[in-house]
């Protein structure tokens, strides 16, 4: 099929293997089963326990949404945690998780040992797969400090646990290169791509694994009589044709450079807000970011609930700006990738005034903390 052949060519996988789905969710949980299924075959049934991290989102579906990491997307959801072989690691936030004194580096080289203290507590035989997003979306836009996936990595590879990079979120061209792994030095041998793979026009997702895992699939399928796995609308040829042509275009029109050049300028200026009293921190790379509003910004209290992230969120509505409230009141941008310069002025402006808007709603009702 030409567009899992574009995607095999694409990715920072070697003779990668393409499964096409509808939904990250449905790719992810896809690559539950494949991981189960691999190890299965290979005589290591054991090895199905699978990592994730804190303030992670990878999805609904039943195993999409065990792997996330937010509390809202499991309450009252009675999740199978345990069964699924779910663990959980910190997330790679230095701004919130950090330590008073530590570094960014020591803070990275601290989770990587936080990492392997959960797999020898574990046992490394148990685990199959450690998942991430290169840069977290839903979890608050979390940009991890330099060297983290470098140390992760070493662990990893230390004891043959898989290194799954969900891209649904960063991929093509969303950090300013083609992947997000491409951005943060992320080797793979298992992927999930969704969202821009059609620039969002058709629902269609992909899994990607090895060549070395897919061939070990092969024989144990003919001996079933099936690879039993599929979606009805897995491969749609119309889906698979808009996901084609995009990608076509992606190239064409050189988009991937475009949102890095363009992505250093919105970096730049959204680094105007950092002296703002509400702001407690500007993250982001390339066409995402994110701002942190805080009650304090010298103790980086955070307020009591959500609700002035939603606030500022409606006054940018109100002022034309789109943009997204996630839960610790950062207020995510993810403008698209042929942005102009003069249409990220107009952004920053209009987000400014939002947020004064916001600090006179604070202000007013006493929220802010001395």
């Amino acid at each position: 099929m030409a567009l899992a052949d574009q995607l095999s060519d694409m990715v920072p996988m070697t003779d990668a293997r393409v499964f096409l789905g509808s939904s990250g969710s449905d790719a992810n949980d896809t690559l539950v089963k494949l991981i189960r299924y691999y190890f299965n075959v290979t005589g290591r049934p054991e090895k199905h326990k699978i990592i994730s991290r804190e303030r992670a989102y990878h999805g609904v579906t039943i195993a999409a949404a065990s792997l996330t990491g937010l509390v809202p997307i499991h309450t009252h959801f009675s999740l199978p945690f345990e069964a699924l072989g779910i663990l959980r690691t910190g997330a790679p936030h230095f701004y919130r998780d950090g330590l008073a004194g530590e570094t960014e580096e020591e803070f990275a080289s601290r989770r990587a040992r936080e990492l392997e203290e959960l797999i020898l507590a574990e046992g490394p035989e148990t685990i199959a797969a450690f998942i991430a997003e290169p840069v977290s979306g839903a979890g608050g836009v979390i940009v991890p400090p330099a060297g983290y996936f470098a140390k992760i990595q070493a662990v990893l590879k230390k004891y043959d646990i898989l290194m799954w990079d969900d891209e649904v979120i960063c991929g093509f061209g969303r950090t300013g290169a083609d992947f997000g792994a491409t951005s943060l030095g992320i080797q793979p041998q298992l992927m999930t791509l969704a969202k821009a793979l059609s620039s969002a026009y058709m629902p269609v997702s992909a899994a990607l694994v090895t060549e070395d895992m897919y061939q070990a699939l092969v024989e144990p399928s003919a001996e079933v009589g099936i690879f039993g796995h599929g979606y009805t609308y897995g491969g749609h040829p119309v889906a698979c044709a808009v996901a084609s042509k995009v990608l076509e275009i992606y190239q064409r029109d050189r988009l991937f450079e475009r949102a890095r050049v363009m992505g250093e300028y919105l970096q730049r200026k959204l680094q105007g807000f950092v002296d703002h009293p509400l702001v407690g921190e500007v993250r982001g790379m390339g066409m995402i970011a994110a701002l942190e509003l805080v009650a304090n910004k010298q103790t980086r209290q955070p307020f009591a609930d959500n609700s002035v992230g939603g606030f500022c969120q409606q006054r940018c509505q109100e002022h034309g700006l789109i943009v997204r409230a996630l839960g610790g009141n950062s207020v995510a941008l993810c403008p698209p990738l042929i942005i102009s310069e003069a249409q990220v002025d107009e952004l920053v402006e209009k987000l400014g005034r939002a947020l004064e808007d916001t600090l006179a709603h604070v202000t007013a009702r006493q929220l802010l903390v001395a």
